[in-house]
């Protein structure tokens, strides 16, 4: 991995992503996205003259081509991501997160493009709204890449939770409601979610790179949290905690793996691999599905508290 470029590459991920990854030996890494604004600041603050930007929408196949030229590694990160506006706007949504996709793959396997690593969510996992709907879409499409690519292109998905800390997640908010003196907005007590930090998720990424496997799903394994037990451990004393009920759209507990895809997975001591479109392993323990509200692990409070 010499040259990588990175989508959606001023975003949370993207941000942290590209710090890591200049810490290393590589040569070029390439930050792909629309912001004008956010890659002038993402300029000023890394100051490395191994960064490209380039101003660009994953919509458009003729400018991710262009961006590819010369590029071993792409790690597909750009989405919309934010559930309600995706609800409201499903044909950005679609358009984006489905149609982008298909022209990260378009434009990789027209550049000669190694590896692609896209990046995933818990939502994609029997999905009840338009953004996880998109993102199990854009799962698909990638893992069936790799047989249009014939061996020339290795075409891989990381799927994970909630990136703790991360731009959209809950975290900000509540951070913002203590600010303003408003309620901690909790939809319900029962609610829980898989967590991860954004230094595991990179890792993850990156041993997705490492692995250089092809038609195949990195699940890390990583603990859960309810979403109670986040806002009593950031809330001062005394502050307010206010119940507002399941929004359209919502899960009550995430999924990152059902019984049905267990069939075709191999647990490893960190994560578990889906080969979709391999024969059944039959490795799993039956009926094996792994859920927030059933997982062993489970963050604690202080834990939740550094990770802030």
């Amino acid at each position: 991995m010499k040259n990588i470029l990175i989508t959606g590459g001023t975003g949370s991920f993207g941000q942290a992503f590209v710090k890591r990854i200049l810490a290393t030996k590589i040569e070029r890494v390439c930050v792909f996205s629309r912001g004008e604004h956010a890659q002038d600041a993402m300029a000023r603050q890394f100051n490395d003259d191994r960064l490209r930007f380039f101003i660009g929408d994953v919509r458009d196949l003729e400018r991710l081509e262009m961006a590819m030229r010369g590029v071993d590694t792409v790690v597909h990160a750009a989405a919309l991501k934010i559930v309600p506006l995706a609800e409201y706007n499903p044909t950005e949504c679609t358009q984006t997160n489905i149609g982008g996709t298909e022209n990260v793959v378009k434009a990789a396997l027209r550049t000669g493009v190694k590896r692609v690593v896209g990046l995933s969510t818990d939502k994609a996992v029997n999905p009840v709204n338009l953004y996880g709907a998109s993102k199990l879409a854009a799962e698909k499409i990638l893992v069936a890449a790799a047989y249009l690519a014939a061996g020339g292109c290795r075409f891989t998905c990381v799927r994970y939770g909630n990136v703790a800390g991360s731009r959209g997640s809950v975290i900000p908010l509540f951070k913002q409601q203590i600010e303003q003196g408003k309620p901690l907005t909790v939809t319900d007590a029962r609610m829980t979610r898989f967590w991860i930090t954004m230094d595991q998720a990179i890792s993850m990424v990156l041993l997705a790179i490492k692995h250089d496997a092809t038609r195949c799903i990195f699940v890390p394994k990583i603990p859960s949290m309810k979403i109670l037990d986040l806002a009593r451990a950031m809330a001062p004393v005394g502050h307010p905690i206010e119940y507002t009920g399941i929004r359209p759209g919502e899960k009550l507990h995430e999924c990152l793996l059902t019984e049905d895809e267990a069939r075709f997975c191999t647990e490893y001591d960190q994560y578990y691999l889906i080969r979709p479109h391999s024969p059944p392993s039959f490795t799993m323990p039956g009926e094996f599905r792994y859920t927030s509200d059933n997982n062993d692990a489970w963050v604690e409070p202080s834990v939740m508290m550094e990770a802030i």
